[in-house]
């Protein structure tokens, strides 16, 4: 059976999907996946991202026989009316704006969320040393949610400290509304969340925590032939779909052998125009003042009265997109570096928190915008990262509880954890969400009516969605790479 085959014969997935999380067993070292990434743009900038989370047996699973591979659960995503764009009857608008109201949660207090999205970012982010560096804060909070579903004991108890839960109920239903606050797919925008988990064939799994998989966090469940190359290129087939072949080369390290337990693969994408885009004749070679040198590199220009914001240490200003969500660009004083802001507490606030368009050091004006056209990306090993913030359990096969996932008497533990992520803007738009950063010379506070940013050096970006939540954050010191 050809993997082709395979893949459509156990799922139908869309084209619309891009940040990716997976559980792997092995990641393969390959010279493509060192290969410099060519430059894609679109209409819209494009973000990806990839989290492997490793779960293995500790012993040898014989397989053999014919390949089969189905489905145990399959998820169904809500429908959504489609956005009726210009032209459009009262009825249609009225059945869209409905649909998209239907999605929206009240998260409250958000505390929790923005307390692991900081903590995390500033764990896995402190570590560029003049890298471009992106990270899925959301990603990885849905893959460690399902990781939570999967687990239990002090296993499980490690993961809801972590994510600021104090029982796997109350987390369920977090990350339920958590996805559906971000789930926009109506042809105007789109943030989809999509999981899947890949098992294998001679291990036993309790089908009530795959249905609450299914039914809480839209995670499908395959089982097949670990360790087959038909197996694993029915894998890169899901991923690839998932992340709009941006993580292409990553996918393809990613495999399973006969000791693979399961798989879980998690994604994040969102697609969106800028609200007012900026215009190609005014793009031109600027220099920037990278961490390794200067380079030249293209820089788009825009004019817009819209609010800046500044602290102690940084200035900010953000580019929206239509229908909501917005791209935030944070430019660090000069002599401070975007590792400095992430343990700033004043500047952290202002990233991860939902309500930073609410900051009191907020003024209204005209700002002259100079950004810098990139296509960065990254790859990262969280197992250490999560270590430090206090998973420790799953990676130890003498002390790890998977007992929810399955009664097999065998030791299960998470062997790896790897994260891909890939964010490009250009004068269009920007996929996942954005936000524009910019910086006053160091100065406190803006000047009266108009003020010009220049994003010529290291710099944070935020990408963000309806629900003002962090859906990527990441350091560009080199947007030429």
């Amino acid at each position: 059976m050809k993997s082709s085959d395979i893949f459509d014969g156990v799922t139908d997935i869309r084209d619309d999907i891009i940040d990716d999380a997976a559980v792997k067993v092995k990641v393969k070292e390959t010279d493509k996946a060192k290969k410099k990434r060519s430059q894609r743009l679109r209409w819209i900038s494009a973000v990806a991202a990839m989290l492997v989370l490793v779960i293995a047996g500790g012993v040898m699973l014989n397989s053999g026989g014919a390949l089969k591979v189905y489905a145990i659960s399959e998820a169904e995503y809500p429908k959504m009316a489609k956005y009726p764009g210009e032209w459009y009857t009262e009825g249609q608008f009225d059945a869209w704006r409905a649909s998209v109201r239907a999605q929206q949660r009240d998260l409250g207090d958000t505390s929790d969320l923005v307390s692991f999205f900081a903590e995390s970012a500033r764990t896995f982010l402190a570590d560029a040393d003049g890298e471009n560096i992106v990270y899925s804060p959301l990603n990885v909070y849905m893959a460690l949610s399902m990781l939570a579903e999967l687990t239990d004991g002090k296993s499980r108890e490690q993961i809801l400290t972590l994510l600021g839960s104090d029982s796997i109920e109350s987390l369920r239903r977090r990350a339920s509304d958590v996805w559906n606050c971000n789930y926009r797919d109506d042809g105007a925008r789109t943030t989809v969340l999509a999981s899947s988990l890949w098992l294998n064939e001679n291990v036993s799994f309790n089908k009530d925590t795959m249905d609450t998989l299914a039914s809480e966090y839209y995670a499908s469940s395959y089982r097949g032939q670990m360790g087959s190359e038909d197996f694993d290129r029915a894998l890169h087939e899901w991923l690839n779909k998932q992340t709009g072949n941006l993580l292409s080369e990553e996918a393809e390290q990613i495999g399973f052998d006969d000791e693979t337990v399961l798989a879980l693969a998690t994604t994040v994408y969102l697609r969106a125009k800028w609200s007012f885009e900026f215009s190609k004749e005014n793009t031109t070679p600027q220099t920037f003042h990278g961490a390794d040198g200067d380079l030249t590199v293209d820089f788009m220009h825009q004019r817009d009265d819209q609010s800046y914001y500044w602290g102690d240490k940084f200035a900010a200003v953000s580019q929206s997109f239509e229908d909501g969500g917005a791209m935030w660009f944070i430019l660090p004083d000069e002599g401070v570096s975007p590792e400095e802001l992430l343990d700033d507490a004043e500047a952290s606030a202002f990233i991860f928190s939902p309500d930073r368009a609410k900051s009191e050091n907020s003024k209204y004006l005209f700002v002259n915008k100079s950004i810098p056209k990139f296509d960065v990306s990254s790859h990262l090993d969280l197992a250490d990262g999560l270590q430090k913030l206090g998973v420790v359990d799953v990676f130890d096969d003498t002390k790890s509880d998977f007992s929810p996932m399955t009664n097999d008497d065998i030791p299960i533990w998470v062997t790896s954890v790897d994260h891909a992520a890939r964010v490009v803007i250009d004068e269009e738009g920007c996929t996942a969400a954005a936000f524009t950063v910019m910086v006053a010379d160091g100065a406190p506070m803006p000047p009266d009516d108009e003020v010009d940013f220049v994003l010529d050096r290291p710099f944070l970006f935020c990408i963000t969605g309806d629900s003002g939540l962090p859906l990527f954050v990441g350091i560009v010191n080199d947007p030429t790479a």
